[in-house]
């Protein structure tokens, strides 16, 4: 039975990433096999893992996801030594309305599953009080169970100390103790952490994690804290119906931002992934049935991609009798323009006549569920959709038909509906999960 930890805090950016990353890695240079999760919709951090393990890393999203399609994803993890699910913001940090299986938040995966929490706690500018806040944290929910806290960005000896005895006198085991130590932060952007395939030496970045933690923390102890968890038999798989049997699918800096979980349910399903390069002005596959230009970066590549003719004429042509679908910033490129953060316009493909702006940052961000007004490649007409969006652009206009009727996570109809014009469709949500 693999031992089973879930790695949260009591906010965003106190470390949870770094040590999931310098855990995974410092198991596997023992010989374990590590398993890795990340809780919520962020589609960033399942590539560090993977780049930490070796093995691929999935999201399991309790507002999105049935506890049949988690129990599914995490069946992974059978054969594992150990796995770990990396939350998402606070522990308990989620949307204020309940969605299929929760509220998107870590406990919810924690409770759900069994699997005792490792707090990382930065007490940065306090002492005692942090075992206020990691005591409350203990004893909020009954059925999440506390392991223990690592402590992060430490200032001296004498603040470890002071930390240790009052976390200590409330009852609660201390892994260990990080001094600040810059060499090891990931960069950041403003979707969250840089990607890891952006990265040359983001390999030399883990393994000096997994030195400096296992300097730090009692790594046996943590390992015996873990839960022993025996996987129950999945009521159900993924069960989706992919885009098109033979599915091009755009990848590259630029277009990087999809679920893991999305391409292995369409393999599964019996598709084909072709993918392809618009930054290198690749077209998409002459013998795919249907095109895919996921999320990304384009407004970094805005002017390469307005350049690149060949990738732009081609998609134009296989849009006159194929469908063409595109999220978030692949949605983007299917519209007419884009404006960059310099206030330099650039034409894209002109299937949609979508236009956005990074002059004037707005941020959008949260659950969506989408109930579409129209099919869109793999979904009919009426199904409801769960996804994610989170971008900072503008919408200066938005002209096409509407795909769907969109709601964020509390009900509220929201203006980013998606389009159609065609055979070209677009969401500004990241799907995750079809309601059964």
């Amino acid at each position: 039975m693999p031992a089973s930890l879930v790695i949260s805090a009591p906010a965003s950016g106190v470390g949870k990433t770094t040590l999931t990353l310098a855990l995974a890695r410092a198991w596997r240079h023992r010989g374990l096999n590590v398993q890795c999760f990340k809780s919520g919709p962020d589609y960033i951090d399942p590539a560090f893992h993977t780049a930490a393990t070796g093995r691929a890393s999935v999201n399991v999203d309790s507002w999105a996801m049935d506890r049949g399609t988690i129990a599914h994803l995490v069946s992974r993890g059978a054969e594992a030594d150990v796995v770990l699910a990396e939350g998402s913001m606070g522990l308990f940090d989620g949307v204020a309305a309940r969605g299929v299986s929760g509220t998107g938040a870590t406990a919810d995966i924690a409770e759900m599953l069994g699997w005792p929490v490792v707090l990382v706690i930065d007490p940065s500018g306090q002492a005692q009080t942090a075992a206020a806040i990691a005591t409350g944290l203990r004893d909020y929910r009954a059925g999440v169970r506390l392991a223990g806290v690592v402590l992060n960005r430490v200032a001296s000896p004498r603040h470890e100390d002071l930390v240790r005895r009052a976390l200590n006198e409330a009852g609660i085991t201390v892994f260990g103790a990080l001094p600040r130590h810059a060499e090891i932060s990931l960069p950041k952007r403003h979707l969250g952490l840089v990607q890891a395939e952006e990265q040359a030496e983001i390999g030399k970045l883990i393994d000096e994690a997994a030195r400096f933690v296992a300097e730090h923390v009692d790594l046996d102890a943590v390992l015996n804290s873990a839960g022993k968890w025996s996987p129950q038999a999945a009521a159900n798989d993924m069960s989706v119906t992919p885009p098109g049997q033979r599915i091009a699918l755009a990848r590259d800096a630029a277009f990087s931002f999809v679920y893991p979980h999305m391409l292995e349910a369409w393999r599964a399903a019996g598709a084909e992934i072709v993918p392809f390069s618009p930054l290198a002005d690749e077209a998409p596959d002459a013998s795919a049935d249907v095109c895919w230009l996921p999320g990304g970066y384009p407004e970094l590549h805005a002017g390469k991609i307005a350049a690149n003719a060949r990738f732009r004429s081609s998609l134009r042509a296989f849009a006159e009798t194929r469908p063409v679908h595109g999220e978030c910033g692949g949605y983007m490129v299917l519209g007419a323009g884009l404006t960059d953060a310099d206030g330099i316009s650039h034409e894209m493909t002109g299937l949609l006549g979508l236009e956005t702006s990074f002059a004037k940052r707005r941020m959008h961000l949260g659950y969506r569920l989408a109930e579409l007004a129209a099919p869109m490649p793999g979904h009919r007409p009426g199904a409801r959709l769960r996804g994610h969006e989170f971008h900072y652009s503008t919408i200066l206009t938005q002209p096409d038909t509407p795909l769907a009727v969109v709601h964020d996570a509390t009900g509220t109809v929201i203006a980013e509906t998606g389009s159609r014009r065609g055979h070209a469709t677009g969401t500004f949500f990241h799907l995750i999960a079809e309601d059964r």
